[in-house]
């Protein structure tokens, strides 16, 4: 599979497991999970066909392992940042004293007055390292790292989660927690 394809369909896989399964008629169960071959079948019927060992291909490269297979490879979901109403199994876990969250410029007052929310995701995404913060950021506009303190949060009775593939995830982020980077 070239690199555009690929590019192709993991933005489609990640839209239909995090967003829309409706789009081609997929169900995910209570926990985000599909059948990988009536995941086939009917993205098939909608045009944006790949084979197993395409999709195999996609969950495996995936530089941010959005995706992850069952055991057997008869089930795929999304690892988080999903809109749908799923629950990820995810039991609470301490983070380290500090987590980074990156977001745009334009994003910042707004953050810096009412906090960070999930708005239409399960969760607020927050990061170990401020390399990948920005990353996160850079998709957005100018990048900003907000560094976050996860510490004193889990100390106040706060949860957090870490999700398959290691991204941070919690409900709310009061500003009280919040100082930008410089």
């Amino acid at each position: 599979m070239n690199e555009q394809h690929k590019k192709k369909t993991s933005k489609f896989l990640s839209y239909v497991l995090r967003h829309h399964p409706e789009l081609i008629g997929l169900h995910l169960d209570e926990n985000g999970w599909a059948n990988v071959e009536e995941f086939i079948v009917k993205s098939t019927n909608g045009s944006h066909g790949f084979t197993f060992e395409e999709l195999s291909d996609i969950v495996e490269t995936n530089d941010k392992k959005r995706f992850v297979f069952n055991e057997d490879h008869t089930r795929i979901r999304a690892n988080q940042g999903h809109s749908v109403g799923i629950d990820l199994n995810l039991k609470p876990q301490l983070p380290a004293e500090f987590l980074y969250h990156g977001t745009a410029q334009s994003n910042v007052n707004s953050i810096l007055e009412n906090g960070i929310e999930k708005r239409s995701r399960q969760h607020v995404h927050l990061s170990l390292d401020r390399e990948t913060a920005t990353k996160v950021g850079m998709r957005h506009g100018k990048p900003v790292i907000l560094t976050i303190k996860t510490k004193e949060m889990s100390e106040d009775g706060i949860p957090f989660y870490l999700s398959e593939n290691g991204v941070w995830l919690t409900d709310f982020v009061d500003v009280k927690y919040i100082s930008k980077d410089i």
